[in-house]
């Protein structure tokens, strides 16, 4: 019983370890404050009104208006191919 809790650990370590060097290579966008800002109509921020930031590809996200209830972040692309870029 304790060599396969033992066995159990080990497979387990494995798999996190595998999981964490996937999530840290995973690209991210490059965008205006490091991702993609959501703006929304009030402080409660319920109602979304625009967005600014660019997509996993490299593609703009430029739509709505900007207000000052915002929430920027990263977006991750996981598993995401990005066809090459167009002249």
């Amino acid at each position: 019983m304790k060599r396969f809790r033992i066995k159990l650990a080990v497979a387990a370590l494995a798999l996190f370890s595998a999981v964490a060097i996937y999530v840290s290579t995973m690209p991210t966008t490059e965008a205006i404050a490091g991702g993609l800002c959501t703006y929304y109509q009030t402080a409660a921020k319920k109602t979304v009104v625009g967005q600014r930031g660019a997509g996993c590809c490299g593609e703009v996200i430029n739509w709505g208006v900007v207000t000052p209830y915002k929430t920027c972040g990263t977006v991750y692309c996981a598993d995401i191919w990005c066809p090459p870029p167009t002249e």
